[in-house]
């Protein structure tokens, strides 16, 4: 199992989706937060209509950085519909001739030889536990792939291409306002079978809603901020941090200042009651 940074980069943002950096700017990028300690990059093919991937690519070879510093995440299997592909329907393919091909062509755009992690973006109905199996051990005996896992993925799912190939990783919503991997079995699934977890947008909906929920958190936020000597974001990051199956948050940020402070969230374990007050004030109830 290949090393990554405990809080990752995630890069979906960084070109056409999002703050367009140009190539100077995500080299920049890269150089920051490899010297801050966040030395792991999430993308997924489909990220700016297919793009992002060339984008981070030609930035990461201006950067100078040797390939062995950094750890690559990438995933594939959603059929975008947009201007660079010619699909009429939004689908999953994972058959083995696309998942070689799909990897392939992310390591080609990343300039890289190998991933450091392979996931399955989202689980298909039509997905065949055999065939990913195929594709992912010719992938890992060519050494282009070391870690294969998959993405927002439920314990049945997972058991069923595990059945078949070693599933080590499964990224999915987790945060203080998206509770349902706690709820539904998959946390304690994964913390059963030894299966990574890393948690996307997982600051939730705090700073995107005006809802009683939010107005409840913010509350508590505000008392625990100033307890812990930490921003309100942290805190949340924090509390997804307690959980024991040592989730690996994915930051989407490019605001340098918070990912570097976002460092402070590892520092700081919450305390017993206070993490249960965070959770109370999310569900509007005292657990039961």
């Amino acid at each position: 199992m290949t090393k990554k940074s405990k809080l990752i980069i995630g890069c979906m943002s960084w070109g056409k989706w999002g703050k367009q950096l140009s190539t100077k700017e995500q080299a920049k990028m890269i150089q920051f937060c490899t010297e801050n300690g966040h030395t792991t990059f999430d993308h997924a093919d489909i990220y700016g209509d297919y793009t992002t991937e060339s984008d981070f690519g030609n930035a990461f070879i201006e950067s100078g950085i040797p390939r062995e510093h950094i750890q690559l995440i990438s995933k594939c299997g959603i059929q975008y519909v947009g201007k660079t592909r010619t699909h009429k329907t939004k689908h999953y393919n994972y058959s083995k001739d696309y998942i070689i091909w799909s990897v392939e062509e992310s390591l080609r755009n990343l300039k890289t030889d190998y991933l450091d992690t392979f996931l399955l973006h989202r689980p298909s109905p039509l997905m065949q536990p055999d065939i990913i199996a195929e594709a992912i051990s010719h992938l890992q005996e060519s050494g282009k792939i070391i870690q294969f896992g998959v993405s927002n993925f439920t314990p049945s799912q997972i058991a069923l291409i595990s059945d078949k190939i070693q599933v080590q990783v499964n990224q999915i919503e987790f945060s203080l306002t998206q509770q349902k991997a706690m709820q539904n079995g998959t946390l304690d699934y994964m913390l059963q079978k030894n299966i990574q977890a890393m948690s996307w947008s997982p600051l939730g909906t705090v700073f995107k809603e005006k809802n009683e929920q939010a107005y409840r958190i913010n509350k508590v936020l505000k008392t625990l901020s100033e307890k812990y000597n930490l921003s309100v974001d942290n805190i949340l990051l924090s509390w997804i941090l307690k959980h024991p199956i040592h989730v690996s948050p994915v930051i989407g940020s490019t605001n340098k200042e918070r990912i570097k402070n976002a460092n402070k969230a590892l520092e700081v374990s919450l305390e017993l009651e206070d993490w249960f007050m965070l959770l109370e004030a999310s569900q509007g109830h005292e657990v039961p």
